[in-house]
């Protein structure tokens, strides 16, 4: 077993993605946005009164077999976070992304990239955007 081999066999029994973590400055926008628009679930929500912060775990099934999105809400923050260059998307694997885009536009969510091919590919793709401005990639997925 050469030394790739080892590390992902490693990997594959002590790891597990467990959570992408994004800052949100209203979180019941975000609330709505996940779970109304994207069909996730609110998994937990806790507040940390001394922290004046709050958790909120979204997503699509149990934390303990799922990877989810914990969306961070500090109390006093005003001004929207500045997204910068290094984060780049969120990606979520739909049935149909020409039809998931008709909805989510009809329900007022910014769609950045409109369906369709990719550019130098086949796969069909779009991007929309949270109420942070976080970009989501929708992917065709069987």
């Amino acid at each position: 077993m050469d030394t790739i081999e080892r590390a992902a066999s490693t990997a594959k029994t002590k790891y597990r993605m467990l959570h992408t973590m994004i800052r949100v400055r209203d979180l019941d926008a975000s609330l709505r946005f996940y779970c109304e628009h994207l069909g996730m679930q609110l998994l937990r929500r806790t507040d940390y009164p001394d922290g004046q912060f709050t958790l909120a775990f979204v997503g699509y099934g149990p934390e303990e077999s799922n990877t989810v999105i914990e969306l961070t809400h500090n109390w006093g923050q005003a001004e929207p976070y500045a997204i910068g260059n290094g984060f780049g998307h969120l990606a979520l694997g739909v049935a149909d992304v020409y039809r998931t885009c008709e909805q989510l536009a009809a329900a007022g969510v910014k769609i950045t990239r409109p369906a369709g091919p990719m550019k130098h590919g086949k796969t069909v793709i779009a991007f929309i955007e949270d109420p942070d401005g976080y970009k989501i990639e929708l992917v065709a997925r069987p």
